[in-house]
């Protein structure tokens, strides 16, 4: 078995709601645990969105990402594994709202998550963090926990305007908080090719981001809609549909970027 390493952390997110984020963080997560790497999905919206995706009742929760925050526990001890995703998960439910107001006259209360991953952050090849759809204390708290940003986006007019505002975020934040930020990977989501738009504003991306935008692209597919509903990723539920494979070929990509001979993966 390869020495542990450091986990590489990174944080989903996109200010625009409805892009695709806990769809990725879900899927993208299955396909690298698939390819036996160790994942740590890190559920940070109150909605707990990709705590029930993982097939956890968020309602039953007993210890949860609010009580890690706010030092109320381990952060081992709030983990759970997810047997239908076989990665493990750090939940989050409706409490989690109350984390920012608790926060808000807590020294560091920027790096409260940095803080509690470092106590686990060895035990995984990866940390996948799910946002919510906000800049608040816990998008603050994501960035400032994470090696890189994965921004899944739909290929649309308003898309673009987003995206400059959320990099002005992760400059700021970069600047301020962690000098080590940076942009991971630019997914483009729900893609229909067929479409003259979709088309325009991913050779627009590709100009500006090169080879920071995936070669992967996320269809829309009615498989990755429903899997979560059974509490299941796309992998589970149908490895055939178009979803599936497509997470699977982005985990490819994901473990090209960030593995050499240098960064051991457990086995």
């Amino acid at each position: 078995m390869a020495e542990l390493h450091a986990g590489r952390i990174f944080a989903i997110t996109n200010q625009k709601g409805g892009v695709g984020k806990t769809t990725t963080a879900i899927n993208l997560s299955a396909s690298l645990a698939a390819t036996k790497r160790k994942v740590l999905v890190v559920d940070l919206d109150p909605q707990g969105n990709a705590t029930m995706g993982s097939g956890i009742d968020k309602n039953e929760l007993d210890k949860s990402v609010y009580e890690v925050l706010t030092g109320q526990c381990h952060t081992k001890d709030a983990i759970v594994a997810s047997e239908s995703c076989h990665y493990d998960l750090l939940p989050a439910n409706g409490d989690l709202t109350a984390a920012e107001v608790e926060l808000i006259n807590v020294k560091m209360k920027e790096h409260r998550l940095r803080y509690a991953l470092a106590e686990v952050r060895k035990k995984y090849d990866y940390i996948l963090i799910d946002c919510p759809p906000s800049l608040n204390m816990l998008t603050v708290n994501a960035l400032s926990a994470s090696d890189g940003v994965i921004i899944p986006m739909q290929c649309e007019y308003y898309a673009l305007e987003g995206l400059a505002a959320l990099m002005d975020t992760i400059r700021q934040v970069s600047k301020i908080l962690n000098p080590n930020l940076e942009i991971e990977g630019l997914l483009r989501t729900m893609y229909d090719p067929r479409n003259s738009l979709t088309n325009d504003v991913s050779e627009e991306l590709t100009e500006h981001f090169g080879d920071k935008v995936y070669t992967a692209v996320i269809p829309r597919n009615v498989r990755l809609a429903e899997a979560p509903s059974h509490g299941l990723p796309a992998l589970s539920y149908d490895k055939q549909s178009r979803g599936a494979i497509a997470y699977l070929a982005l985990a490819g990509e994901v473990i090209r970027r960030n593995e050499d001979e240098k960064t051991p993966v457990s086995a």
